[in-house]
């Protein structure tokens, strides 16, 4: 059986493969680099709390709470006001945390990348091939063929293809796809540097600031990083203008002395002092500048672009090879994740027992259909939040109330059209209607991360357990308080195991004592990506099956035969079929910001 071939060893390649291996399917992930992530500090990862917990299933949680930082709250100000702060509820012991607000995880892309691989290393079924570069691939109806460049330069036989290899793809461009959008959406010079400032492990985010001019749209953030460490982002002026060492040293410095003096703590306006002994040179007074240690600078850019076509045949694309966007504080690497997530499910099914077009079509009618969204609520913010056009807020933004600082905190903190995760209310995998009871969540939708009682007594987290088969979740208060043995023979839980058994695919039964607006009773199943199927009213065999079937992209009780590619060596012949159904809309253009480098290239880098 060939395996999948995953091109691009980057946070999303690595998440793909092992979300395969752990289903059961054998990865070749060629690299072109050596293997060794290098240390940067200063260019770092926000995950939401669904793309945090999809790596942490993989083998990184360790990695989250050591290498990441969750803050104790986000501040949004303008001037030397406060206009918002936004307080996150603490972890407990169990994992589990309030959900009307959770910190995201914030922490350095690099350290990442290394707990991946190191999961990676791991898994018995999967292949890194170091030193790879991609150089042709050719498609058939049984599989495809990749040829690589380098010591390892050979042919490689494989079931599927996924490009994962970022803005310049490779693979993007040998399936002559076309990669529209806009260039150099916003420039931001930033630094890793460790020191204390006045609010310890809140993030913020400061609009306007009166150090640095108080113009429009200037804009300055600052989020906290273990071991007493900043990651600091200025927006700078559009344009190429290129950023010496010296003046961005000159933000750092300005940044640190405003905030010190500024802060409650200190009213007088006196901070504490520089490393060097030296003062800010200030509007009209020297102004101390607290000590600080700097770790890494860089400039990085933020491009707007987003692939026309993400599935052609056997052959994918995801990551930022497929989207760029981080614009606004959208994260193109959370939406890489969810890209990862979404296909290893399907790719899994596809391996074991061959897919129908409409699953493997489904992958970019939803992620596409997903990412578009969000960079269009990015492209109609950017004009209200960097030019100050207020009296364009109810044109492009149809009831909009909220101020400009209350938008770019939503897409900061993952909430709203800038950050929310997506809702596929239109995915070809929807079941026929079942009539099922309201929830809050809507079909489509992530579900609410509930703690839940597993099959065999163990009370996790809903989370926990995505990422293999469908999960039917039943709404039974009262259960946690009994002995598992009597509640598993008891009331609906026969007639339920019976139903789940006989699905066609894959299945586990939760219990909950409750669920955001469900009655007692109700059913919720729940794809292996974490988003709502259907509701249903009690157990109901046959609409449960169709509901499986549908996610399966098959019809209620349709089969097919295994439509898996047999191993071979060498390269098959070539054969390509557009396999890719999505919409392009206006705005669908894509944005992401390019890595920082360092200080003595401290000037805007292409893709």
């Amino acid at each position: 059986m060939d395996p999948v071939i995953v091109v691009g060893a980057g946070p999303v390649g690595l998440s793909l493969s092992l979300a395969l291996t752990r289903l059961g399917v054998p990865c070749v992930i060629l690299d072109e680099t050596t293997g060794q992530e290098e240390t940067r500090p200063a260019r770092t990862a926000v995950l939401r709390q669904d793309t945090a917990a999809f790596v942490g299933r993989l083998g990184c949680a360790d990695t989250l709470e050591s290498a990441g930082t969750r803050w104790t709250a986000w501040r949004t100000m303008r001037r030397r006001r406060l206009l918002e702060r936004v307080a996150f509820a603490p972890r407990t012991p169990d994992g589990a945390a309030a959900p009307a607000a959770v910190s995201p995880v914030h922490l350095p892309q690099h350290a990442l990348t290394r707990a991946l691989r190191a999961a990676l290393a791991h898994e018995k079924l999967a292949e890194i091939v170091t030193g790879s570069r991609l150089a042709d691939l050719e498609q058939d109806e049984h599989g495809v063929s990749a040829h690589t460049r380098g010591p390892n330069g050979t042919w490689w036989r494989g079931s599927y293809l996924i490009g994962c290899d970022g803005p310049r793809s490779t693979v993007r461009k040998l399936l002559d796809i076309r990669f529209p959008g806009r260039t150099a959406v916003e420039r931001h010079a930033v630094a890793a540097l460790r020191c204390e400032l006045p609010w310890p492990g809140e993030a913020l985010l400061h609009r306007s600031p009166p150090r640095h001019g108080g113009g429009p749209g200037s804009e300055v953030s600052a989020r906290p990083l273990p071991e007493g460490v900043w990651r600091l982002d200025w927006l700078l002026p559009p344009g190429r203008e290129l950023v010496t060492p010296d003046a961005l040293v000159a933000r750092i410095r300005d940044s640190l002395a405003g905030w010190t003096t500024e802060s409650p703590a200190d009213p007088a306006g006196e901070g504490g002092t520089d490393g060097g002994g030296t003062p800010a040179r200030g509007r009209g007074h020297g102004r101390l500048v607290p000590p600080y240690e700097l770790l890494d600078t860089g400039v990085h850019t933020v491009h707007h672009r987003l692939a026309r076509c993400w599935r052609q045949g056997r052959a994918f694309l995801a990551g930022d090879a497929a989207h760029l966007l981080g614009a606004v504080g959208t994260q193109g690497l959370d939406e890489g994740l969810r890209d990862a997530e979404n296909l290893a499910w399907k790719l899994g099914l596809a391996w074991h027992h061959g897919a129908s077009e409409v699953l493997l079509d489904s992958y970019q009618a939803e992620r596409r259909g997903a990412v578009a969204a969000r960079l269009r609520a990015a492209d109609q913010a950017l004009p209200l939040l960097r030019d100050g056009r207020s009296a364009r807020w109810r044109t492009v933004l149809p009831g909009a109330v909220r101020g400009r600082s209350t938008l770019l905190t939503d897409g900061h903190l993952g909430r709203g059209p800038l950050g929310a995760p997506p809702v596929y209310a239109r995915t070809p995998l929807a079941p026929p209607a079942t009539g099922g009871p309201l929830v809050e969540t809507l079909p489509g939708a992530a579900v609410t991360d509930v703690q839940v009682t597993a099959s065999d007594g163990s009370v996790v987290q809903l989370r926990d357990r995505l990422g293999h088969g469908l999960l039917v979740v039943l709404v039974a208060p009262g259960t946690g308080v009994w002995d598992r043995r009597h509640w598993q023979s008891a009331g609906l839980m026969p007639r339920l195991t019976d139903a789940v058994d006989a699905l066609p695919m894959a299945a586990e039964i939760l219990v909950t004592e409750a669920y955001p607006g469900a009655a007692a009773h109700t059913v919720l199943l729940v794809r292996p990506d974490g988003h709502l199927v259907a509701t249903l009213s009690g157990v109901r065999p046959a609409e449960m099956a169709a509901c499986a079937d549908a996610v399966r992209g098959r019809a209620y009780g349709q089969e097919t035969g295994d439509g898996r590619a047999r191993p071979s060596e060498g390269s098959g012949d070539s054969a390509s079929r557009d396999g890719g159904a999505g919409e392009d809309g206006p705005g669908s253009r894509g944005s992401s910001a390019v890595d920082p480098v360092r200080t003595s290239m401290l000037h805007s880098e292409g893709d």
